[in-house]
């Protein structure tokens, strides 16, 4: 029962997130210094991300498909084809987030000359490499510059070894923080899900084994959004993890991961990132499109193999087994 299910969350999520993109909109002063960048550039990142993998997953007739479709449009547009980048890399030339935020657009096609060659400038600085990043961090930076054609400044294989996720911690020690520190490893480690073989072995068995406990346990909190981040990791590894916890053999098909999710939507779609219905735009944009990314990375690894797509990360070649 799961991909009935997963189809429609996915679907009314993405209906919710359509009907509420001028709440991805930016504001007119939006590179002014005291415009705060997590609630104006990075919400419209997040939908940009999204939006492509949506659209990298599923096929042309598909309405998660030209809803995704829409939406990358739309943000493009909000970033006046790319002038905004070249903007805030003037601004600030260190700065990681313009780079993270304009990758998802450059793996789209859609580019800008002028950003790409200054943006070449600095990452060739010693400053560049120096700068110290949280480890699941820094992976997400090489794959945003591998996404934008740009040299990786490190060795993945290293920066995935500094990683919570690597050091396979006991299972018990799992918490908020580091539930969503290794579901963005896994994101970047796959470029979002778009290059599962990318998952070393070893951390392939040990979310296969624990994903299905935690995301029940996410769940039962109704912490929707760090659970919706679980459900898509179990759909990008190898083989996709079963994402049903073994306590729950006994349960109906009515009480499975997807149903309690869409449970937890409200009537339009949207989803609350903790606790009971949405209450505004904020609490509940990201982890409505959570849970739309999950619930199709979820139904179409279970329809076919995943489609090629540009790696960005390449597989760790005897790092790791």
């Amino acid at each position: 029962m799961t991909t009935p299910y997963a189809t429609a969350v996915a679907r009314h999520a993405l209906r919710w997130i359509d009907g509420h993109r001028d709440g991805f909109a930016l504001p007119a002063d939006v590179t002014d210094p005291g415009v705060p960048v997590d609630r104006t550039l990075k919400p419209l990142g997040e939908l940009a991300q999204f939006s492509l993998s949506i659209r990298r997953a599923t096929h042309t007739a598909d309405e998660r498909h030209r809803i995704a479709a829409g939406l990358l449009d739309f943000a493009w547009r909000q970033t006046d084809g790319g002038t905004l980048f070249l903007d805030l890399l003037r601004a600030e030339p260190f700065a990681t987030y313009p780079l993270e935020i304009y990758a998802a657009f450059a793996e789209a096609g859609l580019r800008h000359e002028e950003f790409e060659r200054l943006s070449a400038v600095v990452l060739r600085t010693r400053n560049w490499r120096a700068t110290e990043q949280d480890p699941n961090r820094r992976l997400g930076i090489l794959n945003s510059e591998c996404r934008s054609s740009f040299p990786r400044s490190a060795d993945t294989a290293a920066a995935l070894d500094r990683t919570w996720l690597a050091a396979l911690p006991e299972p018990w020690a799992f918490e908020r923080p580091s539930g969503y520190a290794l579901t963005h490893t896994v994101f970047h480690l796959t470029n979002w899900g778009a290059a599962p073989h990318a998952v070393p072995g070893d951390l392939a068995r040990y979310l296969g084994t624990w994903l299905p406990a935690w995301t029940d346990g996410c769940l039962e909190d109704r912490q929707w959004d760090l659970g919706c981040e679980l459900l898509a990791v179990a759909a990008a590894l190898p083989e996709p993890s079963d994402p049903e916890p073994d306590t729950a053999a006994g349960r109906d098909s009515d009480e499975s991961v997807w149903a309690r999710i869409a449970d937890a939507q409200d009537e339009e779609g949207g989803l609350p990132e903790v606790g009971g219905r949405p209450r505004n735009f904020a609490n509940c944009y990201h982890s409505t499109l959570v849970a739309a990314f999950a619930a199709t990375l979820t139904t179409e690894r279970a329809a076919s193999p995943p489609r090629t797509a540009p790696l960005a990360t390449e597989p760790l070649d005897g790092a790791r087994t």
